[in-house]
């Protein structure tokens, strides 16, 4: 629908609400390339909905599931650190470089060598955290070892999933040269391709694994493998497709390992932050692993949704501009960027918070699912909610730093984050217990996004665009009438627990459509319209 309204929008002049100013014609529909991205996100989060419907029913909320989320979760933070964290961070902005100012082949020897000595680097990481396992348990769910079957399959699980690491890894390679060319789909579309290896490992290979959640540890593995092998073709149509030559003095790829280093540093904060996380979490009863990742699944909905999705496509734009020395353009984009944020972020957050049970009961009370995770998973939802507008805020901000290839300023802010968010641990987790492990990273995320913008400001890169006191006034309206319109119209909890699945379904869909309908109709009487988010930047 937002597609169909950009093609049939009027060049009719901005909003003064907005003041964004204008850009060369020959240029890239940055909206429309978000409503690409977010609609391929929305089907990935929509199948990972299913993948986890498809988990919970047949697994519950016990020993064998936070084996396997245990297992999962340190590959999965090291793809986020070196893959698409730091590695992303630090070569897009050069790939961007390279691409406007030295030409094809330069650009495709930098693709080739940097290809070449990550895969080598990941691979022997990717060898050495199978061979470890049992060490890395030990580290990162230390409350396992007194059960020592949970342990065991904890390491199995681990040892099979521990090589994602590496397909990932060039997955982010291949996401960031097809970005850099304005090639969204296929990069967001791609993780598409994991949540339907669950989905048939879970439904159709269980039975045939003993114990039936070491199907899952290889949905991981032949997820990250068909995602490699997706990205291939689109590589080749570009002429980008990467050749094995390694060569680690080349002054590129030392640009990259040097804006790298602190990159992993900053990224590593936040990830280190969900690692003492897990901590904390496996000396708490069993299912609070399990709490914690189906909370956190449903806050990565819309984090996804527009903050990946966002992060995505700015980061080559803001690096272009950068590049080309237009600052002006710059701020203008990124206050974009910050305007769409808070307009659908901030009702996500209402949302997830006042449809907490409806949401889970929906989703997850089936089979082993019990009416005690519902409520579990709720407190930690609730709590997540309350920093969802920071964590996707962080996501828009620090690539403006990125793009300057500043990164060292990002990670002081993230290490003063991870500083907050152990202290805060300390104070919630006593009377909270897992929610208040899910409080603190919401809190710290809010904390990382206020330094953010005060450094951009600080530094006169970002200068807010006229209109913004109105536009809040405006915003806060609707969220008021949406809040109350769904408070008056969601029911009560047992309503929830004790319809069938397609009367939850129905109902759930009804407040949803519902609420949207409300809060943008509420928008539009306000004086909101699609066509002051047309954002066109050079390509």
């Amino acid at each position: 629908m937002e597609i169909a309204l950009l093609q049939s929008a009027t060049r009719a002049k901005v909003h003064p609400l907005f003041a964004l100013r204008s850009v060369p014609m020959a240029s890239m529909n940055l909206l429309r390339a978000l409503a690409t991205v977010s609609g391929m996100t929305l089907l990935s989060r929509i199948l990972g909905f299913v993948r986890d419907f498809v988990v919970a029913r047949a697994f519950g909320a016990g020993v064998e599931t936070d084996a396997f989320f245990v297992a999962f979760r340190l590959p999965n933070l090291l793809r986020r650190m070196f893959a698409e964290g730091a590695f992303s961070q630090a070569f897009v902005p050069i790939l961007a470089e390279y691409k406007n100012k030295r030409g094809e082949a330069e650009t495709h020897r930098l693709v080739n060598h940097v290809a070449s000595g990550l895969g080598l680097v990941v691979l022997l990481v990717s060898i050495l955290g199978a061979i470890a396992a049992p060490l890395i348990i030990y580290a990162t769910a230390p409350g396992f070892s007194a059960d020592a079957g949970k342990f065991e399959l904890t390491v199995q699980l681990t040892r099979i999933t521990f090589p994602y690491i590496f397909f990932m890894s060039l997955v982010a390679l291949a996401g960031g040269v097809l970005n850099t060319w304005s090639r969204f789909a296929i990069p967001a579309f791609t993780p598409v391709l994991l949540n339907l290896s669950f989905i048939a490992m879970a439904l159709l290979a269980a039975p045939y694994f003993d114990p039936p959640v070491m199907a899952l540890g290889w949905a991981v593995f032949i997820g990250g493998l068909a995602q490699v092998l997706l990205q291939l073709r689109p590589l080749a149509n570009i002429g980008m497709l990467p050749r094995f030559s390694l060569d680690f003095s080349d002054p590129g790829v030392r640009r990259i390992l040097k804006l790298m280093a602190p990159a992993i540093l900053g990224v590593s904060v936040s990830q280190i932050s969900l690692l003492i996380n897990t901590v904390f979490a496996s000396f708490l009863p069993s299912g609070s692993v399990s709490w914690l990742y189906y909370a956190d699944r449903l806050m990565e909905f819309p984090a996804g949704m527009l903050g990946v999705a966002l992060g995505t496509i700015l980061l080559p734009s803001l690096s272009k501009m950068h590049a080309d020395e237009k600052p002006a353009e710059f701020s203008s984009l990124l206050d974009w960027g910050l305007r769409l944020t808070l307009m659908i972020t901030l009702p996500a957050a209402l949302g997830l918070a006042l449809l907490a049970v409806p949401l889970i009961a929906t989703l997850f009370h089936h089979g082993a699912f019990t009416a005690n995770d519902v409520f579990q998973t709720r407190t930690a939802l609730i709590a997540y909610s309350v920093g969802l507008a920071g964590l996707i805020l962080v996501k828009v901000l620090a690539p403006a730093f990125y793009a300057r290839q500043d990164i060292r300023t990002p990670v002081k802010i993230a290490l003063i984050s991870l500083t907050a968010t152990q202290l805060m641990n300390l104070v919630f987790i006593g009377p909270l217990q897992h929610a208040g492990l899910a409080l603190s990273i919401g809190l710290a995320s809010c904390i990382n996004a206020g330094m953010l913008y005060r450094g951009l400001r600080k530094r006169g890169v970002y200068q807010p665009q006229p209109g913004w006191g109105l536009f809040f006034v405006k915003l806060l309206a609707a969220l008021g009438v949406l809040g109350v319109a769904v408070w008056f119209t969601v029911g009560s909890d047992s309503l929830w627990l004790q319809a069938s699945g397609l009367e939850r379904l129905a109902r759930l869909s009804a407040l949803v459509i519902g609420g949207m309908a409300v809060y943008f109709a509420t928008l539009f009487a306000l004086g909101f319209r699609v066509r002051d988010f047309r954002r066109r930047a050079a390509t």
